[in-house]
């Protein structure tokens, strides 16, 4: 072990493989702000490691014998609460894993290498390190996240559908950008939406293959709405959820007879998102007869704010950004607030209360 100077993220490294630990301490320890204090092979060896070497972060692997990366996860947000950033493996299991930890608190995840391969290349190692570098900034309350917010929806009337209205001749669109704590966030805010919605939504939320797969089966489950993964070619519908898939953009264009329709490509990475929020903003900048509901949710970076810049220029949008105390990281929203382009900052547990009031107007 390294010194640990004053200043350092001191991370506690949680995971039954030797060969793991040590790849993780290698990138972790390339960067001079982060030193490696300690390990430990299970979950059991993890929460005494906490209370012995009092990590700034730890990162915990989701499969190890003894006791589970989730167990453990549990019992550190119950009684010594810290940002904890899971390690995962890009499988169906591991996503449905992962969705449980970051609802269980954890701040964020990072892909678990799948071969010596796929360990080294410079943009990984530089993911791990910032992942890891804005999760330690991060406060973390008891019992982490686990407790969702309950939205409480006070639309003008005291009916809980949203009836369907002329919009002046306009299609209303709801489009959300999202990042780290957009799972847990997104939990609050969409199963909150009433039945009977009278717009399409569409979800840029940053995750790999897979996770966006189990993240819309999550959501879908416990929602009043129909959530699903975005597929290429479809027609969005009122009062539906499209999520779109892991490493593809989503574009709204307009189709047969000027329908609303998913484009999926596989373009460049924008500011190294794919999907890129700034994609989908920018599409629907170009659509005709459509209002657009623009909200940019907690996130590192500060993608969708050049294409929430456009929307409003363009289509003069309503843009929600969701404040800093609600957020697990207020980076996205605070680089739209800085650009003067957001019509009202809310808090998560209003957020959904302040689409339906804007959709009421239309």
């Amino acid at each position: 072990m390294l010194p640990v100077k004053e200043g350092q993220i001191k991370v506690l490294i949680v995971d039954d493989s030797a060969f793991m630990r040590k790849i993780l301490t290698d990138i972790l320890n390339s960067d001079p702000e982060i030193n490696v204090v300690g390990f430990a092979r299970n979950g059991k060896e993890a929460i005494d490691k906490v209370i012995q070497l009092k990590p700034t972060l730890v990162t915990m692997d989701v499969e190890m014998p003894i006791m589970s990366g989730i167990e453990a996860l549990s019992h550190i947000m119950q009684s010594h609460p810290l940002p904890v950033v899971m390690l995962s493996s890009l499988t169906s299991d591991g996503a449905e894993a992962t969705l449980s930890a970051l609802d269980l608190g954890a701040v964020d995840f990072v892909e678990k290498p799948s071969s010596i391969y796929a360990i080294n290349p410079k943009d990984i190692k530089a993911e791990i390190i910032d992942k890891i570098k804005v999760a330690a900034t991060v406060k973390v309350g008891k019992k982490g996240g686990s407790e969702r917010i309950v939205q409480t929806i006070e639309p003008r009337s005291s009916m809980r559908e949203v009836k369907k209205q002329a919009h002046g001749g306009k299609r209303p669109l709801i489009a959300v950008g999202i990042s780290t704590g957009g799972p847990r966030a997104l939990q609050s805010v969409i199963p909150a939406l009433p039945k009977g919605l009278s717009a399409p939504v569409v979800i840029v939320q940053h995750m790999p293959p897979g996770f966006t797969r189990s993240l819309a089966d999550r959501l879908n489950s416990i929602s009043n709405v129909t959530v699903k993964e975005a597929e290429d070619g479809e027609k969005l519908k009122d009062g539906w959820v499209y999520i779109a898939p892991g490493d593809f953009h989503v574009e709204i264009v307009e189709g047969q007879s000027s329908a609303l329709t998913v484009k999926l490509t596989k373009d460049p990475p924008v500011s190294g998102h794919r999907p890129s929020a700034d994609v989908m903003f920018k599409s629907i900048s170009g659509l005709s007869n459509t209002d657009a509901i623009a909200v940019i949710m907690t996130g590192m970076g500060s993608d969708g704010s050049n294409g929430l810049k456009l929307l409003k220029e363009s289509k003069g949008a309503y843009i929600i950004a969701q404040d800093e105390e609600s957020c697990v990281v207020y980076g996205m929203p605070k680089s739209a607030v800085k650009l003067g382009i957001v019509d009202v900052v809310s808090p998560l547990s209003r957020i959904t209360n302040t689409i339906i009031n804007r959709l009421e107007v239309l």
